[in-house]
C-alpha cells in the first residue's frame, strides 16, 4: 500500500535551485533571485534551513561577479591603464594620496600636493616602470 501524498507539491524543483544559483552567479539579492525563479523569499528560506549546504552554495555564487570585477581591475592595471590606477587609489585612498610611495629605487615621493597633470606623470612613469620590471 502506497502512502498518498498531501499537500501542495514543492516548487523547490530541480529546475528551481538552477534558476535560482543562475541568478545569485550573476550577483541577485535573494528577492530578485525569488522573482526570477518564481517563487517566494519564503519558500527559499525555507529551503536553506532543509538544506544548510545550498545556504554556503549560494553565498558563495553571489561573490562571482565581485571577483569578475576584481579580474578586470586587476587586467586593466596590468595594462597600465591610468585611469583605473587612479579609481583604484581614489578608493583607497580618497581623493588625495596621503601616504608616501616608494618606488622600486627606494626614493620616497610624496604626492600630496601635486596638480592632476603632475600626479598623472608620475603614476604614468610608475607603471612604465612596474610593466617594464615584468
Amino acid at each position: 500500500m502506497t502512502k498518498n501524498k498531501v499537500g501542495r507539491p514543492t516548487k523547490m524543483t530541480e529546475s528551481t535551485v538552477q534558476l535560482l544559483e543562475q541568478a545569485f552567479a550573476i550577483g541577485c539579492s535573494d528577492v530578485e533571485a525569488c522573482v526570477y525563479a518564481g517563487i517566494n523569499k519564503s519558500t527559499l528560506y525555507s529551503y536553506c534551513e532543509k538544506n544548510p549546504g545550498f545556504t554556503d552554495r549560494k553565498e558563495t555564487l553571489k561573490t562571482k561577479p565581485i571577483m569578475k570585477a576584481k579580474m578586470v581591475i586587476n587586467k586593466a592595471l596590468d595594462d597600465g591603464d591610468l585611469a583605473t590606477a587612479h579609481k583604484v587609489i581614489d578608493r583607497k585612498e580618497g581623493s588625495r594620496i596621503k601616504q608616501d610611495i616608494t618606488s622600486k629605487s627606494e626614493v620616497t615621493m610624496n604626492f600630496q600636493d601635486l596638480t592632476d597633470e603632475q600626479l598623472d606623470s608620475k603614476l604614468q612613469s610608475l607603471l612604465n616602470e612596474v610593466t617594464a620590471v615584468r
